[in-house]
């Protein structure tokens, strides 16, 4: 079995997937590119020089072929990246105007898939020593910020499928750390802030921030000696709840 740490990347072919990947290959670890386009999942796997899935979080069969590729290839997986994630767009997320088709299926992968694929690397999770799960959030999904008056999101649209998906994937993170903290499996939730990816660009977002910056305190939460568990943080710390 290899001594170098492995981790895999859900939606790691593009934006903050993407460099979170790179970042944890230029860190020393062999990364495996998980992504819904097989071709460009094996592309980016080629640049880092790891190993690609095709990997849909949303479809049982999918994540179980990804499950015995890690399992035949390692036997073991130390690092669990879920990066993976939908915005819906912006038709169908209004209040007055939702349409549940459209909250189904951000909820399916941000939600339901995270769970769906941290319950199926658990038997591998559980083989590696300082084992981690890193849940990508959004500073979105913060009540502490949505609900106050000063913060920026007080101006800001309201588009209830994503930041209500990640409220949701932050309780989740907290209740996966309090269960699986006897296992030695570290548990957290990260915000990179609002970036520029294909992501925000196709929300009509025009952004500053880069992938890699946005990508840096998931890097440092798989990397740093001594993980915290059960925390929401962004590059200068916690994020409110």
């Amino acid at each position: 079995m290899s001594t170098t740490r492995i981790a895999l990347v859900t939606g790691a072919n593009r934006g903050i997937g993407a460099a979170i990947a790179q970042g944890l290959a230029e860190r020393g670890m062999t990364v495996i590119v998980g992504a819904r386009d097989a071709a460009s999942g094996e592309q980016t796997a080629q640049r880092l020089g790891g190993r690609a899935v095709p990997l849909d979080v949303t479809d049982d069969g999918s994540v179980r072929d990804a499950v015995a590729h890690v399992e035949q290839w390692y036997g073991r997986l130390d690092v669990l990246v879920n990066n993976a994630g939908i915005s819906g767009g912006g038709v169908g997320q209004l209040a007055g105007d939702v349409d549940l088709a459209v909250m189904r299926t951000v909820f399916d992968t941000n939600l339901f898939g995270v769970v769906r694929l941290t319950e199926a690397f658990l038997p591998l999770l559980r083989r590696a020593d300082d084992a981690r799960v890193i849940n990508v959030s959004s500073g979105t999904g913060s009540l502490t910020w949505q609900s106050d008056p000063g913060h920026a999101f007080a101006s800001t649209g309201v588009a209830l499928a994503y930041p209500a998906s990640k409220a949701a994937l932050n309780m989740l993170t907290v209740l996966y750390a309090k269960a699986l903290a006897a296992d030695g499996i570290a548990v957290n939730a990260v915000a990179p802030g609002a970036t520029a990816t294909d992501f925000t660009a196709a929300l009509g977002l025009s952004l500053e921030r880069t992938a890699e910056q946005g990508a840096a305190i998931a890097v440092h939460l798989a990397t740093v000696p001594d993980s915290p568990t059960g925390a929401f943080l962004q590059d200068d710390g916690p994020v409110p709840w």
